[in-house]
């Protein structure tokens, strides 16, 4: 009894162990649904994107390959889907994420989850924890507890990192030192300016191997651990389950020991001693070489009944199994959507599954022993003896071909027919696959009557109908359609056209050719819809303005088609052309008029200033003296003089306010100081302060575009004046590259542009002013929040 329980408790204490030994294996296949093993099939090459940092991923130019933790779970993961990998290495995450944008990679291991990175991968579930240890000197206190530092102890941390914010918001007492690097955080520690450093654990691995740092360990972990994830296109979803599938598929002592291998430093833990290891060590041997006798000594006794139990079950589990695939495979064929027959060489029928019954319209058991020319009237014994004998002489596989079958009530059943071949047991048989393809035909059909449909349709539309294609292997572009009506357009026959040394870029006018190929390269890289106007020649020479629009698609395989139509413009482009004339000589004259206006202006308030001045100046000298002389004599006349020289006075002022409304002389020192005056006179007939500012020296500027700047000026203040209720204008002048910009901004209540305001006679007035300069005029406003007129006009050159 003592010592049955004295090997029990050994066995127990050696099980663990036993078990911890026996190897594991990373090739077990992944268990899949249907969908997902066809998703696979269909992508069996997936590029991994990894970026190079040790211990995750580093490359050996030496031996040519790439190693570290991720490198080892991403050939875990294709093992288990048996699927193969290409890499593509990146120096950074900003790289690898650019990497994703455009199509590069399809999975990146080693990521974490951010609210950044949701928007571009799909991320798994975490497959390994990295913690931020707290590393001290060996020889130090023992395990620390950050939160009982004084703020005279530094802990060196790299910084800016997710790790210092977390230390600085959780232990808002500890005094954090910031470094660039985590082997800058070691040194300041093994140089005595830190006590303590945080980094995480694959970093210090990778430095503990390092003699600077020989005499550090791990005295604490800060619980911040880094959760590691498998990256997928957001596009693949089903890739993200495969993924899943496969990480959880990895047995838990796998990625602990992948851990351990190459992210656990290689520093003892305080907890650690080299003796407590090699007595346990010992201890552990001792046991483990009794656990070992005595399961030999087990297993010779039960080796005999062993191997007949063993072979039993295999037994029955071969025979179990056999007639589960039996029973499958027959229900697989009844229930096969295929008809199904087995016929013999006399071509009677020795086997129908229920899908050949219904198609033929028999009730079950009714096709066997029937022969084919029941079903066939065509088949005779002669023509059925000549297909046994080439389906059985053929070495290509199944024959097929086409009949009209005909059902039990009568009527015909169009069907395809394979042959292939049969010997079982000591029999010979021709199996017979049945596919009903009258949908098949129909939709044939119908797909024919359809694309009569569109030639006609597309041959009675006034221009040329065409589809544009880009192969997605190759990129090639050609025709594989274009209407009839090219012969109408341009004398070229459709087949002409559709040649790829030809195609439409041959008809493009010399001198649009640039034009053309912007557009259409501008369509073929972003996949968009295609629109261009220019001009085309015919194969007669003649010159026809045409348009171009086409839109863009995505079939199925990738590929992408333009389909669009080409037509004749040349008479609205003639109308157009001309009413474009018209308009420019319109605008010549408005020019041309304004200048003899202003001229005008300029001349009349010269005549006003000049002869109306003299004139008045001379009445008010006459006055005087008739003061002097005789305004002593008749006190009645004084009065009558003094009323005189007052009207004169105003006459005076009447007159000087004519010829500045014709034109202000203050014109004459520059548009800058008219500007000014203008500010000015605006305060002071509104009250609304009005902010200026003009550059000190600017170059020169004709009198006709100052003076049209000025009227510009003019009229947008009287606009602010009448609608705005601003409170305060800014007028700003500036020279921005080789043009003019005045600029009046008001804070009134703004307007709608759809409320009719914009296109005013007075909106519309500044901007043919402006355009007549060479320039341009831009309006914007907010309700509520203002008016802004910009207008900028080129400076003399």
């Amino acid at each position: 009894m003592i010592r049955f329980c004295c090997l029990w408790v050994i066995g127990c204490l050696c099980f663990p162990l036993i078990a911890w030994a026996a190897p594991a294996s990373h090739g077990q296949g992944v268990v899949l649904s249907g969908e997902q093993r066809e998703w696979l099939d269909q992508h069996h090459e997936l590029r991994v994107g990894l970026v190079l940092q040790a211990p995750y991923a580093q490359y050996d130019r030496r031996l040519q390959r790439l190693s570290g933790a991720n490198v080892e779970l991403m050939a875990w993961v294709a093992k288990s889907l048996d699927v193969e990998l290409t890499w593509r290495n990146f120096p950074d995450q900003t790289q690898l994420e650019k990497a994703l944008r455009e199509g590069e990679i399809d999975l990146a291991p080693g990521l974490t989850q951010t609210p950044a990175g949701l928007r571009l991968w799909l991320f798994s579930d975490p497959y390994m924890r990295v913690p931020q240890l707290v590393v001290g000197e060996r020889n130090g206190a023992g395990a620390v507890e950050l939160e009982k530092l004084d703020s005279q102890t530094r802990v060196a941390v790299r910084m800016p990192s997710t790790v210092a914010d977390y230390l600085r918001n959780t232990y808002p007492n500890l005094n954090l030192q910031g470094v660039p690097l985590e082997r800058q955080a070691l040194q300041l520690l093994t140089s005595q300016q830190a006590r303590y450093a945080v980094i995480d654990e694959a970093q210090l691995s990778r430095l503990s191997n390092e003699e600077e740092f020989a005499g550090l360990a791990v005295v604490g972990d800060i619980g911040l651990p880094q959760l590691l994830r498998v990256a997928t296109r957001r596009d693949w979803p089903e890739l993200a389950g495969v993924v899943e599938k496969a990480l959880h598929a990895i047995p838990a002592r796998d990625l602990e020991q992948l851990h351990a291998r190459w992210l656990q430093p290689k520093y003892p833990r305080l907890t650690e001693s080299p003796g407590f290891w090699q007595n346990l060590c010992l201890l552990l041997a001792v046991l483990l070489f009794a656990g070992l006798a005595i399961i030999f000594w087990l297993r010779r006794q039960q080796h005999s009944l062993e191997h007949e139990l063993l072979a039993a079950r295999e037994a029955l589990a071969r025979r179990e199994a056999s007639e589960e695939a039996l029973r499958l495979t027959q229900f697989s064929i009844d229930q096969s959507t295929v008809g199904i027959l087995w016929v013999n060489w006399d071509s009677h029928v020795r086997y129908a599954n229920r899908a050949a019954e219904e198609m033929l319209g028999y009730p079950p058991g009714g096709v066997f022993d029937r022969p084919l020319i029941d079903f066939d009237p065509n088949l005779n014994m002669d023509r059925w003896l000549n297909l046994w004998k080439r389906a059985r002489a053929s070495e290509e596989g199944p024959q097929s071909l086409e009949t009209q079958c005909v059902r039990a009530d009568g009527s015909v059943l169009p069907a395809d027919v394979s042959l292939s071949f049969l010997r079982f047991r000591e029999g010979e048989y021709l199996v017979v696959y049945l596919n009903d393809v009258t949908e098949r035909r129909r939709a044939l059909a119908s797909a024919q009557e359809s694309e009569a449909r569109l030639k006609a349709i597309a041959a009675n539309v006034p221009g040329l109908v065409f589809r544009l294609e880009r192969v997605p292997l190759t990129g090639e572009l050609h025709f594989p359609y274009i209407s009839e009506g090219s012969e109408s357009l341009v004398g070229y026959a459709p087949a002409t056209l559709r040649r790829q040394e030809i195609g439409l870029r041959s008809l493009v006018h010399p001198e649009d050719r640039a034009g053309y190929h912007q557009t259409q390269d501008r369509a073929l890289e972003a996949d968009s819809d295609w629109s261009w106007q220019g001009r085309i020649m015919t194969r007669e020479g003649r010159q026809r303005w045409a348009e171009i629009k086409a839109i863009s698609r995505r079939l199925e395989d990738g590929s992408v088609v333009w389909d669009g139509i080409v037509w004749d413009i040349s008479e609205s482009k003639r109308i157009e052309l001309e009413l474009a004339a018209s308009r420019e000589q319109l605008r010549e004259l408005s020019a041309h008029l304004e200048s003899v206006r202003e001229e005008e202006k300029a001349r009349i308030a010269r005549e006003v200033h000049d002869e109306l001045g003299q004139m008045l100046t001379v009445l008010k000298l006459e006055t005087s003296m008739c003061e002097l002389a005789y305004a002593q004599l008749d006190p009645g006349l004084n009065d009558r003089l003094n009323s005189m020289k007052k009207l004169i006075a105003q006459l005076f002022q009447l007159v000087r306010d004519v010829a500045t409304a014709l034109r202000p002389p203050i014109l004459d020192a520059g548009i800058a100081s008219a500007i000014e005056w203008q500010a000015r006179r605006f305060e002071g007939r509104t009250q609304i302060p009005c902010l200026v500012q003009v550059p000190e020296h600017l170059p020169a500027l004709s009198d006709a575009k100052a003076i049209g700047l000025f009227r510009i000026l003019q009229e947008a203040l009287t606009n602010v004046m009448r609608h705005a209720q601003a409170h305060t204008v800014e007028l700003t002048l500036t020279v921005e590259g080789e043009d003019l910009c005045l600029t009046i901004s008001d804070d009134g209540v703004g307007f709608v542009s759809a409320s009719g305001r914009p296109t005013s006679f007075g909106v519309v007035g500044m901007r043919e002013r402006v355009l007549m300069l060479g320039g341009t005029l831009r309006l914007e406003s907010v309700v509520g929040e203002g008016t802004t007129l910009s207008a900028r006009v080129p400076l003399d050159v």
